[in-house]
């Protein structure tokens, strides 16, 4: 299988009134169409606001999608969909375009990861409280949210990344969240960038570490 056949174009559409179209990316890992006795880890990506619209080529620009076009041997069925022109991120419409995932590929549930930057950021908190016993572990970077809200995913271990030096994402966003997590009694952990500015997702995609991260994290039992 080459590169290119294993990061494909598709197109969701929501049962919706009126009916939500999505497109997203899906790349396969190494073994997915050979190995039919096994299931995959699946890594959700979601893209920051410069990359609305319909054209995927910007959702390649970036973050895993990027990573697996540069020839990385991903070991996720990686989704990156893409949010169109003036919206935001719906945490309903990411969790039906999650069931078809799921319906369509040999995906594991126990390991479902949500990673996103910047307005993705944002998308991923907002999913993970939104279907807060669906993942297994979480990389925010450089997002936010509600901080009153992150009780109910304080079983979530979530790794957070932000700029020091952000200018359009303040890095009181994400410490605000970790702060609330931490005292809700979350698994939770904070890599700030002290020369970084809101370019926090390149040097934080590049690290093998974060996906080494991710994927020795399991859904535990009871979550979901």
């Amino acid at each position: 299988m080459t590169e290119n056949e294993r990061q494909q174009a598709h197109v969701f559409l929501a049962p919706a009134e009126p009916p939500a179209v999505m497109p997203y990316l899906v790349a396969l890992p190494a073994g997915h169409e050979s190995d039919l006795s096994r299931q995959w880890p699946l890594l959700l990506f979601l893209h920051g606001a410069g990359e609305r619209g319909t054209d995927l080529a910007r959702v390649r620009g970036y973050g895993p999608p990027r990573r697996v076009d540069q020839g990385w041997d991903t070991p996720f069925l990686v989704v990156s969909p893409q949010c169109a022109d003036g919206e935001r991120w719906q945490p309903d419409l990411l969790a039906a375009l999650l069931d078809e995932i799921e319906a369509t590929y040999r995906v594991d549930p126990a390991r479902e990861y949500i990673t996103g930057l910047s307005m993705g950021g944002f998308g991923a908190w907002a999913l993970a409280l939104e279907c807060p016993d669906r993942f297994a572990a979480m990389i925010p970077i450089c997002g936010g949210g509600d901080p009153a809200t992150v009780s109910a995913i304080s079983h979530l271990p979530v790794w957070a990344f932000h700029g020091a030096r952000d200018d359009v994402v303040p890095l009181q966003r994400t410490l605000d969240m970790v702060e609330a997590l931490r005292a809700a009694g979350g698994d939770v952990r904070v890599t700030v960038y002290p020369d970084a500015d809101h370019d926090s997702w390149t040097d934080t995609y590049a690290n093998p570490e974060v996906y080494t991260w991710l994927l020795a994290h399991q859904r535990r039992d009871g979550s979901g």
